[in-house]
């Protein structure tokens, strides 16, 4: 993986490929490349580093022609560096591929080639791929029917995009587990892996689902499975405007996620509260609702970000609808042969809705006989069009690798679910549940409120930029919180953090606390407040540095923490929407302190479309 995306047409295809690469440069990777065909020959230029460096090397070099495919790659097999950069090409010189996913099967069909004379260059499983075509079109002489021979050979994902001498007017795409989407526009068309790469030139879409193959010339566009049956996708519309993609003014990405977050936490909850009646409705769940409101059990998966997510939810879920709930971490989900019934439901939540563990979750799920719910944030996602029913956040593209707006957005679908269902099973009163309501229609404005004065958040970044290691402290619905800030400041500072429940710090823990050792508290005013204050004292006991997210009214931790980030106050289950935002604040600008790349941190990419 991870970025991938193909043209042809009329246009100069090197400016439109380089331009579409930048716009997906926020999904992390290490290198960049583009190949085209002129003249009958494929050229290819690719490079290490950034896309820019790719752009510099187009300029020194430039290629003229109106078919070509680029990409970004996040590497899996071989160090990154310009031989493992993608595009790769066959050992005649004469096939081009990009790819996004893992060949698992990659060693035995190079042994396989090499017996045959066949020498490789790279040390990526991709170059297997191209190898294993260009023996198929040896043998058929027809592109399209090599590229459909060699897919049904391997084992593992991929998103592909090939192009050839051959046959030097036609892209062929193809998809399994690594998304895919076809641009159509009035004589030229675009593949790409994220629709974000394509909006400034179409909004009019195809989702390419798993095993398509898509022939495209400047004719037109023909869809096939990899049977070679015709198959009909419907032609959809994006909705989002290229300005929610660009910075806006802001100096990252995040930075703006995280001040979009009172729009983007309307935005999700907008049309589904039903204040009168105190309670939500949910338009994509209409479907499995009798399901829903009957489920002996739900289980939760998902991954990083998201797994913090469920965490909550499954807080929610249990205290107001009062069903038991699992949270599973996706990854593991299906390897450790889980009990699932028919009367379960399965909640998948991803904001790509593409991520490779969850997919495979829900689907193990499915097999199983249980509904499987999706939360996702991306419309046409494969999580989307896998679940039986499904909620979207709404909360627009999110380009920082590290989610922010997305997480919140999330918190709020499943607040609504919760009130839905508690409601629906009788365990919320129509008083409660419109006293939910009310106060779930106040949250964006403080969130306002709280990014309004981010100057104190910024001087504890100064004091504490320099730590190695750090600690995040939570009980209750906050303990998941605590869990996010710590990821936050991994991801994005390189700093060492790990999130507790404030009350395990005493069975290990508390073994790291002196004097250099911050520990971030979420202690608001909710019903375990007294404990916490009791954790509180237990670390300053030991000399340890506190800093609290708190309430605004409360004097008592105020007078007893080093550093105090006041918030507002809300019902206990609301809170980690906004204690969250100082946690976001702090990792941001601590990395942007000590000159790491907030929005494409090492080794990470936005959407993992891998195992």
């Amino acid at each position: 993986m991870c970025g991938i995306l193909g043209y042809i047409g009329f246009q100069e295809v090197a400016p439109i490929v380089v331009t579409g690469l930048k716009r997906m440069e926020y999904r992390g990777y290490d290198s960049a490349g583009l190949a085209t065909l002129n003249d009958g020959r494929v050229d290819i230029l690719k490079r290490a580093g950034k896309v820019a460096d790719l752009e510099n090397l187009v300029e020194l070099h430039p290629l003229s022609s109106t078919i070509g495919i680029g990409h970004t790659r996040w590497a899996t097999h071989g160090v990154p560096n310009d031989t493992n950069a993608h595009p790769h090409v066959d050992h005649t010189g004469s096939i081009a591929l990009v790819h996004n996913g893992i060949i698992e099967n990659h060693a035995a069909i190079r042994q396989r080639l090499q017996r045959d004379g066949v020498a490789f260059h790279t040390d990526t499983d991709t170059e297997a791929l191209v190898q294993l075509i260009s023996a198929f079109y040896d043998i058929t002489h027809d592109f399209e029917q090599a590229v459909r021979l060699a897919l049904n050979e391997i084992d593992g994902t991929f998103g592909i995009v090939v192009i050839s001498k051959h046959e030097p007017d036609k892209l062929i795409a193809a998809r399994r587990g690594s998304p895919l989407v076809l641009g159509i526009n009035d004589g030229e068309y675009f593949i790409a892996s994220d629709a974000s790469a394509i909006v400034g030139h179409t909004r009019q879409v195809i989702f390419l689902e798993d095993d398509d193959v898509a022939t495209v010339t400047r004719e037109g566009y023909e869809v096939k499975t990899l049977g070679d049956e015709v198959v009909e996708h419907e032609i959809e519309e994006i909705t989002y405007d290229i300005e929610q993609i660009e910075k806006g003014g802001y100096e990252h990405f995040m930075l703006k996620e995280i001040h979009e977050q009172a729009q983007t936490i309307m935005d999700s909850m907008r049309g589904r509260l039903i204040m009168d009646k105190g309670t939500a409705k949910l338009g994509g769940l209409r479907e499995v609702l009798p399901v829903l409101n009957n489920a002996r059990r739900i289980i939760i998966t998902a991954c990083g970000t998201s797994w913090h997510a469920g965490l909550v939810g499954e807080y929610m879920l249990e205290h107001y609808a009062r069903i038991p709930v699992e949270v599973e971490y996706a990854s593991e989900f299906r390897y450790r042969d889980p009990i699932i019934n028919e009367d379960d439901v399965v909640i998948a939540i991803s904001q790509s809705g593409e991520t490779a563990d969850t997919l495979a979750a829900l689907r193990e799920a499915k097999l199983r006989g249980a509904t499987v719910i999706g939360i996702c944030n991306v419309v046409g996602s494969t999580i989307a069009r896998e679940t039986h029913a499904g909620v979207y956040i709404h909360a627009g593209p999110e380009i920082g690798v590290a989610s922010t707006k997305a997480f919140t957005a999330q918190l709020v679908a499943l607040s609504l679910l919760t009130l839905m269902l508690g409601r629906n099973r009788g365990f919320i009163s129509i008083e409660e549940g419109r006293e939910f309501a009310r106060e779930l229609m106040t949250i964006p404005s403080k969130v306002e409120q709280i990014l309004e004065d981010t100057a104190p958040i910024q001087t504890l970044a100064e004091r504490y930029y320099e730590t190695s290691n750090a600690l995040y402290l939570g009980r209750g619905y906050n303990f998941p919180s605590a869990l996010e800030g710590a990821l936050k400041l991994k991801e994005i500072s390189y700093i060492h953090a790990e999130g507790y429940p404030a009350a395990e710090m005493k069975h290990g823990p508390i073994a790291l606390i002196d004097e250099n050792m911050p520990v971030v508290f979420i202690a608001p005013q909710d019903r375990i407040h007294e404990k916490v204050i009791s954790n509180i004292q237990e670390v300053k006991a030991r000399k340890g540095q506190v800093i609290a997210i708190v309430n605004h009214e409360d004097d008592v931790i105020d007078g007893m923490a080093d550093h105090v980030i006041c918030i507002p106050r809300t019902l206990d289950f609301l809170s980690p929407m906004l204690t969250s935002i100082p946690l976001q604040l702090l990792a941001y600008y601590i990395a942007v302190r000590r000159g790491c790349d907030v929005d494409q941190p090492r080794n990470l990419a936005k959407s993992v479309t891998v195992e």
